[in-house]
């Protein structure tokens, strides 16, 4: 595994699960951060350049969501469910990004 691999795995295990404004404040952290490391692994080959556009766009619609969940218009119900949303949208984007880098080698179409 190397660092970008170990640095996803880490970012994942931080994605937190529960609306506080301090969650919102580290989701935010953790967006920005994730778009950091997608724009390294673009650069590592072409394959990834090539490939990588579905894992950028999921980050806007993500943000979105923070963004409500952190409206003091909305309910505190509402709050938790568009944080919910966007965790668990985040997760599997990133499981997804996490399997399809794998060690960072892929060269290739495969």
């Amino acid at each position: 595994m190397n660092s970008t691999s170990q640095e996803l795995h880490a970012l994942f295990d931080r994605i937190p699960r529960r609306h506080t404004p301090d969650n919102v404040k580290e989701f935010y952290s953790i967006l920005d951060e994730h778009e950091n490391l997608l724009q390294n692994i673009e650069a590592e080959s072409i394959f990834y350049e090539q490939n990588i556009s579905e894992f950028f766009e999921a980050i806007d619609p993500i943000r979105a969501l923070i963004k409500k969940s952190a409206d003091n218009k909305a309910s505190k119900k509402m709050k938790d469910s568009y944080f919910d949303e966007a965790s668990g949208k985040l997760k599997d984007s990133m499981e997804a990004l996490i399997n399809f880098y794998a060690d960072g080698t892929r060269k290739d179409q495969h």
